[in-house]
């Protein structure tokens, strides 16, 4: 299933923190392919150092990274489906501090469940995962427009967000083994769970004091 937005409501704004994240990805991404290797280990978080105090920027920074094209494409669209509506309703300037701290937690989460590895640990998953969990108390009953795939075929439907964000949910918590690591083409599901939880809980602190978007 891949989620392309939400067919319920719109933003009341253009969502420029959201349009700016994803340009930033995408700059860093740019820069990682230029820069190689070298580039990928001194920008990603590496849990041996964040635990030795070493490089605890990178635990920000690897917020921005990816390990492929597919993972940042899927990423920017999982962001793009959610991220214009929690912006709206939190405000551009609370969205990105959310957005940002999530990261970080999420990243923090993912290292401690292996402090000692070297392995690089990078991707926006776990913020978005915030702003996913933040959509799913704020608007759980919205329609998202999703594409769903049998096999080379596929096919466009409105599925609940309560069921969509659930279902993704579950499955990060049924593969909580597995451990980020670029190299074997691993998933952050702690630092997904993480994010999530983030963002159900403190998201609708952020929301307080904004305006929600408009129904459609």
């Amino acid at each position: 299933m891949l989620p392309l937005g939400d067919d319920t409501r719109q933003p009341a704004r253009y969502p420029a923190v959201t349009v700016a994240i994803v340009a930033v990805n995408a700059i860093v991404f740019v820069l990682e392919l230029l820069g190689g290797d070298s580039f990928v280990l001194r920008w990603s978080a590496i849990p041996a150092d964040i635990t030795a105090g070493r490089h605890l920027e990178t635990l920000l920074t690897s917020v921005f990274m990816h390990g492929s094209w597919s993972h940042i494409i899927g990423n920017m669209i999982f962001l793009w489906a959610f991220g214009p509506e929690i912006e709206d309703a939190m405000g551009p300037r609370h969205y990105l501090i959310f957005y940002l701290i999530a990261g970080v937690v999420s990243m923090g989460a993912q290292i401690a469940a292996n402090a000692q590895a070297t392995v690089p640990n990078l991707g926006a998953s776990g913020a978005i995962a915030a702003v996913m969990g933040a959509f799913l108390v704020t608007y759980p009953r919205d329609r998202i427009r999703t594409v769903i795939f049998f096999g080379i075929f596929f096919g466009i439907t409105f599925i609940p967000a309560a069921l969509l964000i659930g279902l993704w949910i579950v499955i990060q918590l049924l593969n909580l083994g597995a451990v980020a690591q670029t190299e074997s083409g691993g998933v952050a599901y702690l630092a997904h769970v993480g994010g999530a939880i983030f963002g159900a809980l403190l998201g609708p602190v952020f929301e307080k004091h904004s305006t929600p978007p408009r129904k459609r």
